[in-house]
């Protein structure tokens, strides 16, 4: 959630390019809720030793990174026994992650995968406003299915991933922070690991241990439909933000309580180039030179390497030509060998079936390449019984499978998901009294609150006096929905209602709250049409909620042939009213009349 504003006092037509909202004199209570194994292993089973690269890769241009944790022989002897243990079924099982609406905990049981997700759209029974105990239950249900061995197996605890990209934000009640674009322009490191450490708790307090943040693009191009997930186009603050969001998420490397029970395991991504691709367009090519890659795009990559982020997703996006899930030199020269990564590589929404030779239900080439798990939500069974094959055949070398195995094991042991319980009865399983608390909801308020950005204030329309009588307007002052965005309950944050966020407020009850306790009145009208004509106008608009691909623009006119909110605000002018125009577009698109 970022919002702009614009003081229309000078006139309409200006372009502009940054976000924000009214906050001078009146607080808003807007807290919303095919390889070889021939090279050397590396300490973690992994092929080469950090800083290395083959002749003629990218990787020089990359720094060399360093992994923060030491090798653990106690947790390798685990490892090595759990892999004596298991058969090969059980092995391909870990590298596939399903969608909780494609797959049923009997599947767990017989296919015994290594996670599941919660996608945009998938919620327990089909249901975007699903209880939290919903959630709660069906991980519940998950888990007793994976630790069930009466039919062969081994017992491996899934673990169960979710997009909590501000805050849990597909449960109902959790508290919601702006999106990441919004945080970049707070400028506020110890805020982001404060909202990472409220995100985790919330996400383990429905069930999930695994959220797939942050999000470390550097958007280059505006028109791309995922900008507001990228917290800058500056690398540098990008790299800031990288290692408090993991530390937040995570905890800190050396601390007692890292990965622990209020904590989730976190997933940079979308490694790498999402946010240069041509054009802007989503899942696109990317053809920057390496040396822009490593220094522009890849800029949050080894500080959240270096604060020990346990897992890495691969992007959509092609490298000059190549797509990043069978990307071995990007996969593995760089990442691993270079940048020194010991976690596990995960897959995005059935990514692996963009590469070359390979279908959204076969591609033992993303493995090879450096893949780890696949994220196959509505494709798993395929993709596991393809997989399985490849690996009887040889095709896909059974080290390779093995290297794989154990990273993601290995990360499930850092966890001590082995010694945990089912999820509800872990330290913090159903105390849904976290969900939107008050403390966490002050932290989303002050989230709000230093994201804001005042564009212009001409002729002094700035500060609002608390106790004027206000005209609040526009289509979007009474929508916690649309104040929201995307990645909200929903996929694209669309078709909800009121009563969707029972720990919210919208614009207008945050300004009719504060106003009216302060001894001024409000009156709202969405479509300007006052009674008695107000000392000032507060006029909410925005962009609709979107995701991904579905936001991605042409060029950057605010909403191309409607004038409808541009025409409100020249009639509110007309009328001699000081006018305040509030943005809460999700991106730093520019507002271009």
């Amino acid at each position: 959630m970022r919002e702009r504003i614009r003081d229309t006092t000078a006139g309409a037509g200006r372009r502009t390019a940054a976000c924000c909202l009214v906050a001078s004199a009146i607080a808003l209570g807007a807290c919303m809720p095919g390889m070889n194994d021939s090279a050397a292993m590396s300490g973690d089973g992994q092929k080469g030793t950090a800083g290395e690269a083959t002749a003629g890769s990218p990787a020089p241009a990359w720094p060399a990174g360093r992994w923060p944790l030491a090798e653990d022989p106690a947790l390798e002897a685990r490892i090595d026994a759990l892999m004596v243990q298991m058969r090969l079924e059980d092995k391909i099982g870990q590298l596939v992650q399903a969608d909780i609406a494609s797959v049923t905990p009997e599947d767990m049981r017989r296919y015994r995968l290594g996670s599941i997700l919660a996608g945009g759209n998938s919620d327990p029974g089909g249901r975007y406003d699903a209880a939290p105990a919903d959630w709660l239950a069906l991980a519940d249900a998950f888990h007793a299915a994976a630790m069930d061995t009466r039919d062969g197996g081994v017992a491996i605890p899934p673990l169960f991933g979710i997009d909590a990209v501000h805050g849990n934000s597909n449960v109902v009640g959790a508290t919601l922070f702006p999106h990441n674009i919004g945080l970049g322009a707070a400028r506020n490191p110890q805020l982001l690991r404060r909202i990472g450490e409220i995100t985790a708790l919330e996400t383990r307090v429905a069930g999930m241990d695994w959220a797939f943040a942050p999000t470390l693009a550097v958007p280059q191009d505006d028109r791309w439909g995922r900008t507001y997930e990228g917290y800058a186009e500056d690398p540098a603050l990008v790299a800031e933000y990288a290692t408090e969001m993991v530390e937040g998420l995570q905890g800190r490397v050396g601390d007692a309580d890292f990965l622990g029970p209020s904590r989730v395991i976190a997933s940079a991504k979308h490694f790498v180039g999402d946010g240069g691709t041509d054009n802007g367009k989503d899942q696109g090519d990317t053809r920057t030179p390496p040396e822009e890659l490593a220094r522009v795009h890849g800029a949050g990559y080894p500080p959240s390497i270096t604060a020990g982020v346990q897992t890495v997703m691969a992007s959509f996006n092609s490298i000059h030509g190549e797509k990043m899930h069978g990307h071995r030199t990007m996969l593995t020269d760089v990442l691993r060998n270079r940048l020194d990564f010991r976690g596990f590589v995960v897959g995005d929404w059935n990514g692996h079936g963009e590469v070359a030779g390979c279908e959204n239900t076969r591609c033992p080439n993303a493995v090879a390449a450096g893949i780890d798990m696949l994220m196959a939500p509505d494709t798993w069974k395929g993709v596991y019984e393809t997989t399985l094959a490849a690996a009887r055949e040889g095709t896909l070398p059974m080290a390779r499978v093995d290297e794989s195995v154990r990273r993601i094991l290995r990360v499930k042991l850092r966890m001590g998901l082995f010694e945990a319980p089912q999820p509800s009865a872990r330290t913090h399983g159903g105390d849904f009294a976290l969900l939107g608390a008050p403390a966490h909801r002050a932290v989303a308020r002050q989230a709000v609150r230093e994201s804001l950005v005042l564009l212009k204030n001409a002729g002094g329309v700035l500060p609002l006096h608390p106790k004027a009588t206000l005209l609040v307007a526009g289509d979007g002052a009474d929508d916690v929905g649309r104040q929201s965005g995307g990645w909200t309950l929903n996929w694209q944050g669309t078709g909800t209602v009121r009563d969707d966020y029972p720990n919210a407020q919208t614009i207008l009850e945050g300004l009719r709250e504060q106003v009216q306790a302060a001894g001024g009145r409000v009156e709202h009208a969405a479509d300007g049409r006052y009674r008695k004509k107000p000392d000032a106008a507060i006029v909410v608009f925005g962009e609709e909620p979107y995701a991904e691909f579905q936001g991605d623009l042409q060029d950057l006119r605010y909403k191309r042939g409607d004038e409808r909110d541009l025409a409100l605000l020249r009639r509110l002018k007309a009328d001699g009213i000081p006018v305040v125009a509030v943005d809460f577009g999700y991106t730093d698109r520019p507002v271009a009349e």
